[in-house]
């Protein structure tokens, strides 16, 4: 009895220690969750990453206002659809309008007299085709810095546009044509700007340098490479680069209040890679249990089955949603804020769209697919070609890596075409000059956006620039509206007369913000903007 007594004793106490280390564990368990839970409601309430320098006294200098006239801007709009009827399209690396392109090079040095017979400016022809100009300021002690456009087109046939792709035809407030938002608003812009600036006696503070590529659309390797060569044999160290990239986008992301401005501070590296599958041939009446073309499709099936692994967080996709945060309502502003703890949720909502998914995770897109002879002959080979665009999180080897897995099939021959890294990230905090310069930029023509960075999942020129400056942008306030981002490289590519004219006085405004020596101190923000 009494060992039965003491056996009933320990198995009681050992029952209260269960319990306790429970109710221990429980309310360590409850206690971890509500300090989270404070935390990301505190984070959510006080979180603002557009306080600081927007707050900040900015330097003051006497600036040219922005004025135009009525004339002046008809003529603006007649010079822009001028550029617009030059078709200077790249098909290839080998196959460029040449044509078109010197006719360009003519109607540049008509529609901009004072900029090309200025004593100040300084232009030269670089690789027959791209231009460069330096333009010197009153004092060499300020580090230089650099815009970027470029000259060439996509090709666009008629089929399914309202207006022909290179009539400049303007339908209710809106200029037609390619090029209007790819890449020569920016290009023109940037001229029309310096032309008005010079007319009226501006003299920089600041030297700076302007180069239109001839080739970006097929990598820029004549254009853009001659033109770092160029500025590399001369020393050039630039404070900063703004080109293409990211625009003004009004409604196109999902339960954002206002527009939003993103200024792109990376690019998605790229890798094109071809599967290629060699068997024998023979008849169609014996065929054998795979063909080529069976065996190529599996493996290609097996990509799109197994996309790349999510980043989401990793890369600069974090900064933009985390400085989109406060313009969202709740509760999706509560999960925006708290990245930190939410990325998984948010990453998975995201990859359901295309657009979204890009974000994410390294893209991959089968867009080429070659195979058979004939009708009644067992195809000997087949291939296709696959494009991935590299997360910032990734390298090209990785992925390679990741696609040798995936395939698994000894009969696949995997083969890099081509491809490259992402590119280094900018800096986007309160003391990177190039950011906070064109952030209040921005903000001085569109007070209502919010400005974030964000990452660019197309390529551009300014990728053969790193060697010059570590701080590379990529922006044009460009306006895109729900629908309008099928127009990039497609079909009805527009862009709205208002729209042209901002795109002019934004340059203005920056020509003359790059003057300011120096930022202003950070206005007790802790965080980066």
């Amino acid at each position: 009895m009494t060992g039965r007594k003491r056996t009933t004793s320990r198995s009681m106490c050992n029952h209260v220690k269960v319990f306790r280390l429970l109710k221990v564990t429980g309310l360590s368990f409850l206690l971890i969750f509500l300090f989270l839970l404070v935390t990301a409601l505190v984070r959510t309430l006080t979180f603002d990453t557009n306080a600081g320098l927007q707050l900040a006294l900015w330097e003051k200098r006497e600036q040219i206002p922005p004025h135009i006239s009525q004339l002046e801007r008809q003529q603006l709009i007649a010079r822009f659809k001028d550029a617009i009827r030059i078709p200077t399209v790249a098909f290839s690396q080998t196959q460029l309008n040449t044509t078109a392109l010197e006719e360009f090079r003519r109607f540049l040095l008509k529609a901009f007299p004072t900029v090309f017979s200025s004593s100040l400016v300084k232009h030269e022809v670089v690789a027959n085709y791209s231009h460069l100009f330096t333009v010197p300021g009153s004092e060499p002690s300020l580090q230089p810095y650099m815009l970027l456009a470029h000259i060439d087109v996509v090709p666009a046939s008629q089929e399914g546009w309202d207006a022909p792709p290179f009539s400049a035809q303007e339908i209710d407030g809106f200029i037609y044509g390619r090029g209007t938002i790819d890449n020569k608003q920016s290009l023109m812009g940037i001229l029309q700007a310096l032309e008005y600036l010079l007319e009226r006696g501006y003299r920089p503070r600041r030297t700076f340098y302007i180069g239109f590529g001839h080739d970006e659309e097929v990598n820029g390797l004549q254009g853009a490479m001659n033109i770092v060569a160029l500025l590399k044999s001369r020393a050039v160290k630039l404070s900063f680069l703004l080109d293409e990239g990211l625009a003004v986008l009004d409604g196109i992301i999902d339960g954002l209040q206002g527009p939003a401005a993103l200024i792109g501070t990376s690019e998605k590296g790229q890798g094109t890679v071809k599967l290629s599958v060699a068997t024998g041939t023979g008849h169609s009446s014996m065929p054998p249990s795979e063909t080529s073309i069976g065996i190529l499709a599996a493996a290609v099936s097996r990509l799109e089955k197994n996309p790349m692994p999510r980043l989401f967080g990793l890369g600069p996709e974090l900064g933009t949603f985390e400085h989109l945060a406060s313009k969202f309502s709740l509760p999706v502003r509560f999960i925006m804020t708290n990245l930190w703890l939410f990325s998984p949720v948010v990453s998975r909502v995201l990859e359901r769209k295309p657009v979204s998914n890009a974000f994410v995770r390294t893209t991959t897109a089968v867009t080429m697919f070659n195979a058979g002879i004939k009708v009644n002959v067992i195809p000997p080979y087949a291939e296709a070609i696959v494009n991935f665009r590299i997360h910032s999180a990734q390298s090209l080897e990785e992925v390679l890596q990741i696609v040798r897995d995936t395939v698994a099939d000894e009969r696949v021959k995997v083969d890099l075409i081509s491809g490259f890294d992402p590119l280094p990230v900018s800096s986007h905090s309160e003391t990177s000059f190039g950011y906070q310069v064109i952030k209040k930029t921005v903000l001085e023509l569109f007070p209502q956006v919010s400005v974030a960075p964000g990452i660019c999942v197309g390529n551009t020129d300014s990728r053969h620039f790193v060697d010059l400056t570590k701080e590379i942008y990529r922006f044009a306030p460009t306006w895109f509206k729900p629908g309008d981002t099928r127009r990039f490289h497609g079909i009805n590519e527009r862009i709205s007369v208002k729209n042209y004219e901002e795109i002019v006085m934004f340059y203005f405004r920056l020509f003359q913000n790059c003057d300011i020596g120096k930022l202003p101190e950070p206005h007790g923000s802790v965080h980066e903007l």
